[in-house]
């Protein structure tokens, strides 16, 4: 694929150019120096504020420190954190001083985590008592391992690092920091993100990328200086990293974070300080219905659907979008003035094109077809998968449109509604997981002869897996022995939340043309079963 099918940004002719992220955080530390950008609200512990101005140094001095203990430009580190403020501190300061966070998901195996390791090619780690031993176990060629003095604010006991070992002493004097060019194309940070293939893809994005996040997402959000913006999905992933750390800074305004989504817990945090915009998921609002509805300062929610019919019971407007890790930001977004279409993921962003595609012609109201989308790489699309050319090439079809393996319906008007993803793609509680990411560890079970993996619908989690197998056992002790195997295969190898939650041994599976398997009849089955 040329670059004339997938444009590139260029050095010169961007929105950005001279510019990285300490730029935008340089210059809020001036324009909000006393203005609280980080406010934590651990569980247990002391609730801690950081200024803008407070910010900037911690940044600036964590990068100095990481200087210190041989991290050069370019490097890669392995940030493995629920979420706490050492999360943002090490994103920031690793890009601060030119090296690449990975930002890994905090659920992840010893078996991901070396592969996310490996693949990556990390040098040094950061994590929490928690995980430290699984991180050492997993990431054997890690120079050094620093950890957090507290797991998420909670007491780590016994497994609190020592002080040399300790995530705060990675400090030095931002002066020590050689000097280095303001390049909006050098490397940010990387994500992994399940794809279609086994493994996950590591998504890099460029310092053009964070500051277009910053810069959109705030601008989609209507986000202003006053505004409070509550925090509590994960910061390993981009709605958390993007739409709100980075565009909470990109608006001067204050983020509140949590260490995790607690239902008890958000109408009395966001009470007390004041909070005016969320981020959400589908389970949350769900979550939060029995819960009394306080007289509350939010003016704007952001999740997948405008206006749901929950807007009325909570007296809030939801702003629906449609993203991915590859976008940075919202590829489609609501009105934010205007009334939106309910249940639809808004309109076209302005900052893209976009196409569904139904057997090579663009859709006609009320078709539903393939979505694709078409922006710059490196500046509102990702620059690459880390180390995997050929993936980044099969992302793009020959015009240059970005293939998102989601199908969308388009409504009238322009409102688009999602249909359903890639027929191998589940979306388990606001993650995405590749079905071949569970088949591959099921698959090399002894007496698996074949699976497949499908989703089932979930009235909190949208989706789980459900895995279907053809074995070699016969038996009911054969095959009571041979579903022990695989779930201790896939507690061992599989993040928590893609272990497949039911485990069906069929004779046969249904299959369609070319003898390959019938996801679609296995999906009817469970539903018809439900």
């Amino acid at each position: 694929m040329s670059l004339a099918a997938a444009p590139f940004a260029s050095q010169h002719f961007n929105p950005f150019a001279g510019q990285d992220i300490r730029t935008l955080v340089g210059a809020q530390a001036t324009l909000r120096a006393d203005h609280p950008y980080l406010v934590w609200r651990p569980f247990d512990g002391t609730r801690r504020v950081w200024t803008y101005a407070q910010f900037e140094n911690t940044v600036a001095r964590f990068a100095a420190g990481l200087h210190a203990r041989g991290i050069r430009e370019g490097d890669r580190v392995l940030v493995h954190l629920d979420n706490c403020p050492e999360a943002i501190i090490a994103w920031f300061g690793c890009a601060w001083m030119g090296a690449i966070a990975v930002t890994t998901n905090a659920r992840s195996s010893a078996d991901e985590l070396s592969y996310f390791a490996d693949h990556a090619e990390v040098v040094a780690g950061i994590t929490q008592p928690r995980f430290a031993q699984l991180v050492a176990a997993s990431c054997k060629r890690l120079r050094w391992l620093a950890v957090t003095t507290t797991d998420n604010g909670d007491d780590a006991g016994s497994a609190r690092p020592s002080a040399a070992d300790a995530f705060d002493a990675i400090d030095g004097d931002p002066a020590s920091l050689p000097a280095r060019p303001h390049d909006p194309l050098a490397p940010f940070s990387v994500q992994y993100t399940s794809g279609t293939t086994s493994r996950p893809k590591g998504v890099l994005w460029t310092h053009a990328n964070a500051l277009w996040g910053a810069r959109v997402n705030a601008s989609h959000q209507a986000l202003r200086p006053d505004d409070i913006h509550m925090v509590t999905l994960p910061l390993f992933h981009t709605n958390a990293q993007a739409y709100s750390m980075l565009a909470t800074m990109w608006a001067g305004a204050t983020a509140i974070v949590n260490p995790r989504f607690s239902a008890s817990r958000f109408w009395p945090v966001s009470m007390e300080e004041g909070c005016t915009w969320a981020s959400v998921i589908g389970f949350i609002p769900k979550a939060l219905m029995d819960q009394p509805v306080p007289d509350h300062r939010y003016r704007l929610w952001g999740t997948g659907v405008c206006e749901p019919p929950w807007d009325a019971h909570f007296r809030v407007k939801t702003l629906g979008w449609w993203g991915m890790t590859e976008t940075i930001t919202h590829g489609t977004v609501g009105l934010v003035e205007l009334p939106n279409a309910s249940l639809s993921m808004g309109l076209c962003a302005p900052e893209y094109s976009v196409r569904i595609d139904v057997d090579g012609r663009d859709a006609e109201p009320g078709e539903t077809g393939d979505f694709l989308i078409r922006g710059v790489r490196g500046l509102s699309l990702f620059a690459e998968y880390l180390n995997n050319p050929q993936a980044t090439a099969d992302a793009f079809d020959a015009q240059g449109w970005f293939i998102t393996g989601d199908r969308v319906t388009l409504g009238q008007d322009g409102w688009l509604y999602f249909a359903d993803r890639s027929k191998d793609m589940l979306k388990v509680g606001g993650e995405n997981v590749a079905a071949s990411e569970i088949e591959r560890v099921i698959a090399l079970v002894p007496g698996v002869l074949e699976v497949a993996v499908v989703a089932k619908r979930h009235p909190m989690l949208d989706e789980v897996p459900v895995a279907f197998l053809r074995c070699t056992p016969t038996d009911e002790a054969g095959r009571a022995a041979l579903k022990q195997a695989v779930e201790a295969a896939c507690a061992t190898e599989l993040a928590g939340f893609k272990r497949p939650r039911e485990l069906h041994i069929v004779e046969e599976l249904p299959r369609s043309t070319l003898e390959k398997i019938n996801k679609a009849a296995l999906r009817a089955m469970l539903k018809a079963a439900d």
